[in-house]
């Protein structure tokens, strides 16, 4: 068993937009109380209906939303409410302002159309990525700069008595942190979203190098709730790992886009 401390949590309203630090959370079987319910679909000829991420559009990076009027520990997870978007020129909107997609379409060169998906859509659906500060740490000395976790939309940040990258091992154990308690599932493949820097834009391929030749692509652990609660950052974490650890087996955090989406 590993024991440790949650240190970070995070949500993100908006799928590939940026999300809002948090001191409390809900979860149930969607995940993070209103993680990735809403999403903008892209409406070019040949893409109708999918969704808009940053690959797409990295511009959307530089919009961040967030629900300023719900406690974070008491949000429905099953209705949650319509968040409001901020620009990089920090102007705030509403979702349902009638202007936000024409000003979204002119910052981002697409014309979007808004949707909203209260099952969650994480590209692992329903789920949770867990990711540990040793495995943090491991990647920064490797690569002699600053490693956000931005980069890699995190939801729940351990601190944990466990080596770098023993998360790749988990897959069937669980993880206990507050109220909550999880399955873990597969390590997750990282793509090229965490190579965009979330403030300047920038690109930084080597990460994405570094984690494909030393670490199979990845970062990270998917889980999915199983005992729904509330969780706060300090909460105790403990992961009780499977009798027999498991090889890296994982997920992947390619977009998969749905269609005929309304």
């Amino acid at each position: 068993m590993a024991e440790g401390v949650l240190t970070g949590l995070a949500r993100w309203p908006v799928k590939s937009l940026g999300g809002e630090a948090l001191e409390a959370a809900r979860l149930d079987w969607r995940g993070v109380g209103g993680d990735r319910a809403y999403a903008l679909l892209d409406l070019r000829e040949g893409r109708e209906g999918r969704w808009l991420t940053i690959r797409q559009a990295p511009r959307m990076l530089a919009w961040s939303a967030a629900y300023p009027e719900a406690p974070d520990d008491r949000l429905d997870p099953a209705d949650p409410p319509p968040p409001s978007l901020r620009a990089p020129d920090g102007r705030e909107w509403g979702w349902d302002d009638p202007g936000l997609g024409q000003a979204l379409a002119g910052d981002l060169g697409v014309a979007v159309r808004r949707h909203r998906d209260l099952g969650g859509q994480q590209d692992l659906k329903a789920s949770v990525l867990v990711t540990t500060e040793a495995s943090r740490l491991a990647l920064e000395q490797a690569l002699g700069r600053p490693v956000g976790l931005r980069r890699f939309r995190t939801n729940l940040h351990l601190e944990l008595d466990t080596p770098a990258f023993a998360e790749q091992g988990w897959a069937g154990g669980r993880l206990q942190v507050g109220e909550v308690a999880l399955d873990l599932l597969n390590p997750c493949i990282r793509c090229v979203i965490p190579t965009r820097d979330p403030d300047d834009l920038s690109r930084w391929p080597e990460l994405l190098r570094w984690l494909h030749r030393r670490n199979g692509a990845l970062f990270g652990v998917n889980a999915r709730v199983v005992a729904p609660g509330r969780v706060r950052v300090g909460d105790r974490a403990t992961v009780t790992e499977p009798a027999v650890p498991s090889p890296p087996r994982a997920s992947t955090d390619w977009d998969v886009a749905p269609r005929g989406a309304s």
